[in-house]
């Protein structure tokens, strides 16, 4: 008898637990549902075109000092140093008085992609830190996200470095 006891109360438990567990996933289906029905719509093609204009402003703006520097008797590749220089001193310098970060907001990957976008992921966790003073602060979090961008950019580089060697 208690064999057969032990056994119903063990059937018991399981038949439970099941039921228990069947409930959490309809529970997490239904929360599924809702959470879709009332996330806000992403409009996409007002993105896109944002990332395209403050993108393609950006860019307009770096060909401008180029043809400036141009003109003004630098050679093509010393041209293009000084631009990539100004453009990464002015995405670190709107980020410092934060202009940067509105633009971001309204342009989105318009504005993070180029290398003013570069400049902005360095500079703004170490603006965050500040407070913390200069070594545990800044100079900490300085290249918290482009940290394993460098690094990521840096092993990539190798590879295809090596696979240019090999097979060229």
């Amino acid at each position: 008898m208690t064999d057969s006891n032990n056994s119903h109360e063990a059937q018991g438990k399981k038949l439970k637990s099941q039921v228990k567990q069947s409930q959490q996933q309809y529970d997490q289906q239904e929360y599924q549902t809702i959470v879709k029905k009332h996330a806000p719509k992403k409009p996409l093609l007002k993105n896109c075109a944002s990332a395209f204009f403050v993108g393609g402003i950006i860019t307009a703006i770096a060909q401008v000092f180029f043809n400036l520097f141009s003109n003004a008797g630098l050679l093509e590749r010393d041209a293009n140093t000084v631009v990539v220089i100004l453009m990464i001193f002015s995405g670190a310098f709107l980020t410092g008085i934060g202009v940067y970060d509105r633009i971001v907001k309204f342009g989105g990957a318009g504005a993070i992609v180029p290398i003013t976008g570069f400049a902005n992921s360095i500079v703004a966790p170490a603006m965050e830190f500040k407070r913390e003073g200069f070594i545990f602060g800044v100079a900490s979090k300085m290249f918290s996200i482009a940290g394993p961008v460098l690094v990521y950019g840096f092993i990539t580089s190798i590879i295809v470095g090596l696979v240019a060697f090999t097979f060229m």
